[in-house]
């Protein structure tokens, strides 16, 4: 149920500050927690403007809130198998597979990572996105972190936003990379195809850091580490260098046979049905112990076997998740 819209002007006292502190405090009536999750759902504007709960305000802009209230258990929760791989009194951390959707959305009203998590802990009903702190493409595999309850939600929130969650990431791009580099190109929504983004000087700010991890034939094994979180950041920004995540069907091109490939390296490329991309890091400290925590999920299969037939079979699963990225300051 919508409210009706409160509107205010920022007042020299709050120049600067974060929009979710401001707001909280004229509507404290409200958690924080809400707060955020009206400003991500655009139910709060600046300027007309949807913003992220980081964003700082300059004196006299104008802040327009429509506050929403509803039950945050009005997803049903369904019963799915997740592969959790870490869980305390404060938090879960989740190995994502392919093909399994995070949020419901257009076309994907049920059986999403949500869902599953409700079923898995009926308190999480009660956190935005049940407690889910980022988000992975419905394709893309890996890690997930989720907040347990209201503390570590705004904890890892603020981490995330301060970019003190160090994300690193695996992927298979065409094209053999010399050497890597940072790519520092602002995104947007391509306006001719909107479930598309695109490089824009107009955009967001999207930094992204790729390594070679290995070379291999035709084609190169890639980390990258993000700066900044953009829907489809990597996919876009790799495209933009010439170097497409291989199976991505939104930015990437046709498939690519490496010369005299063999009938099982043939096979295997074809049989990629994906953008090639798996969240495979996570480091952070616990919102609540304040310990260093670090979590790694192993390629999944479709990944691993297409490295090791690149690589004319040489590579091992050890040696491909062992790999290291060379270490960033972001």
């Amino acid at each position: 149920m919508n409210e009706d819209a409160i509107e205010f002007l920022v007042t020299s006292d709050e120049h600067n500050q974060r929009i979710d502190k401001v707001v909280s405090s004229k509507l404290s009536e409200y958690s924080r927690v809400i707060i955020q999750d009206w400003i991500e759902s655009g139910n709060i504007l600046l300027e007309n403007q949807i913003v992220k709960p980081s964003t700082k305000v300059q004196d006299g802009q104008q802040i327009k809130v429509v506050p929403v209230l509803k039950e945050r258990s009005e997803i049903e929760p369904q019963k799915i198998n997740l592969d959790i791989i870490y869980e305390d009194n404060d938090l879960i951390i989740v190995n994502k597979p392919q093909g399994l959707v995070v949020h419901p959305g257009h076309g994907n009203y049920d059986s999403t990572l949500q869902h599953g998590l409700l079923f898995h802990d009926e308190e999480l009903r009660f956190l935005p996105r049940a407690g889910l702190i980022h988000r992975l493409d419905k394709d893309t595999s890996g890690l997930l972190m989720v907040a347990k309850n209201s503390n570590a939600y705004n904890s890892l929130n603020s981490a995330m936003q301060s970019r003190l969650i160090k994300r690193e990431y695996r992927a298979i791009c065409v094209g053999e990379m010399t050497s890597g580099g940072t790519v520092n190109e602002h995104l947007s929504r391509d306006p001719n195809n909107r479930i598309k983004f695109r490089v824009s000087e107009d955009g967001k700010n999207a930094v992204t850091h790729y390594r070679v991890l290995k070379k291999l034939s035709g084609y190169t094994f890639v980390g990258v580490q993000l700066e900044t979180g953009r829907t489809h950041q990597i996919r876009v920004h790799m495209s933009h260098i010439r170097y497409p995540i291989l199976g991505d069907p939104l930015y990437g091109t046709r498939l690519t046979i490496p010369k005299a490939a063999k009938e099982s390296l043939m096979k295997q490329l074809r049989s990629i049905k994906r953008q090639a991309l798996h969240a495979f890091k996570l480091d952070f400290i616990h919102p609540v112990s304040g310990d260093q925590m670090s979590f790694s999920s192993d390629l999944p299969e479709d990944m691993e076997l297409t490295i090791k037939e690149l690589s004319g079979n040489t590579l091992d699963k050890k040696t491909i998740n062992n790999l290291a990225f060379p270490d960033i300051k972001v």
